[in-house]
């Protein structure tokens, strides 16, 4: 029986920064952010674009009435909460009318999260072909004004239906995954912003990738061979390719590398776009490979490199499904991006600055979708604008 991924939708709020301009006003060279770490936009949040509110948007892009009857469990992705106790899922639950003898939970573990979501779902799924799980990695990454880490901001939000006889990516029961405990970024609980050793979260990111490799390889000496394409977690663009170059280094097979090379822009594009989106951002490149990359064939074999720093890592393989490519709309993807407003700098740090108040005035929304109305008794109240 194939289990995976049947549907899979993503929001991103509708502001964005433009990382010229950014680097030009902070007095640094463009190139150094847009070629050399690939980001070319930033998604920025407002408040009424909060984790929960991107959520329940990038779940309702494809949820059916049928998938809200059938999902059994609501599973979100996330070290961006809202809440201390309360997760995500219960607000995303009741905000799109999911039948209700049905979980809804939070995982924490840095970026890794949404994908122990998943291998959940999968596993869930197994035993009750019949039901559906809906796993929604959301996030806003934030490092503070002007900070070595500003520019590898973003925020967004990637939902995903798994079910029996998956449409788009049907998901080996066999995965390989590495903890290692260790202190690349983090956020205490008393720090509004994480804390990152960025050279060294960098190394051990590359370390973890050619551990995991190795470590498939010994169980399976011919599943690299199999792999059409890689998809990265990709906190920034080119981190991806750095963990390649390490590969390399390792005395990896140049068959392998030029073949997920070939891959590699189109599965990074649409976070170039973004920004870092933390638990998904390896999903956003997922949803990128899909939709930009033609020469993809049903039958082909990925891998999905999951990495959370403190860290745990895993490579999930997957299997492209008959007809995967109608469940894409590339079109809707770009138009999605599109709608958004450039901000100015100036306007970027108030948005960025702007803290949800505890008062009983409603903030307007945007744009059409849920959002975050307001704050009543430390409760935060959501609404749908038409």
């Amino acid at each position: 029986m194939k289990i995976g991924i049947d549907k899979i939708g993503f929001y991103v709020p509708s502001y964005y920064m433009d990382m010229r301009e950014l680097a030009t006003y902070r007095g640094i060279d463009p190139n150094k952010w847009t070629i050399g770490i690939g980001q070319e936009k930033m998604a920025v949040a407002p408040l009424t674009s909060d984790v929960v509110a991107m959520a329940a948007n990038a779940a309702a892009s494809i949820l059916t009435p049928e998938d809200k009857a059938s999902i059994d469990q609501v599973i979100v992705g996330t070290e961006s909460g809202v809440d201390f106790s309360k997760s995500i899922a219960t607000f995303v639950h009741e905000m799109l009318g999911i039948q209700p003898f049905a979980k809804a939970f939070e995982i924490k573990q840095a970026c890794y999260g949404a994908t122990a979501g998943l291998q959940m779902a999968c596993d869930y799924v197994r035993l009750r072909p019949e039901r559906k799980v809906l796993v929604i990695a959301t996030d806003i990454a934030r490092y503070g004004l002007n900070t070595g880490g500003e520019a590898t901001q973003g925020a967004g939000a990637v939902a995903m239906l798994v079910s029996a006889m998956p449409r788009i990516l049907a998901i080996d029961e066999k995965s390989y995954m590495h903890t290692n405990h260790q202190f690349d970024f983090w956020r205490p609980n008393h720090s509004e912003y994480a804390l990152v050793d960025g050279q060294f979260s960098t190394k051990l990111y590359q370390d973890e990738f050619v551990t995991i490799l190795e470590e498939a390889t010994r169980h399976h000496p011919t599943l690299l061979d199999s792999l059409e394409a890689i998809v990265f977690h990709l906190p920034f663009t080119k981190m991806g390719r750095k963990a390649l170059l390490a590969y390399e280094a390792s005395g990896a097979p140049e068959s392998h590398l030029s073949r997920w090379l070939s891959h590699y822009d189109q599965a990074s594009y649409l976070n170039r776009m973004v920004g870092n989106i933390y638990t998904g951002s390896m999903f956003l490149s997922l949803l990128s490979l899909l939709a930009m990359d033609d020469s993809l064939q049903e039958g082909q074999r990925l891998g999905l490199f999951s990495y959370g720093s403190g860290a745990v890592a895993e490579l999930i393989i997957g299997q492209l499904q008959p007809g995967f490519a109608a469940m894409i709309d590339k079109a809707a993807i770009l138009a999605h991006l599109e709608r958004r407003e450039a901000l100015t700098v100036e306007r970027y740090e108030t948005v960025f600055l702007s803290k949800v108040c505890e008062e009983d005035t409603p903030y307007q929304a945007l744009e059409s979708g849920y959002y975050l109305k307001k704050v009543v008794n430390h409760q935060r109240i959501y609404d749908y604008q038409q």
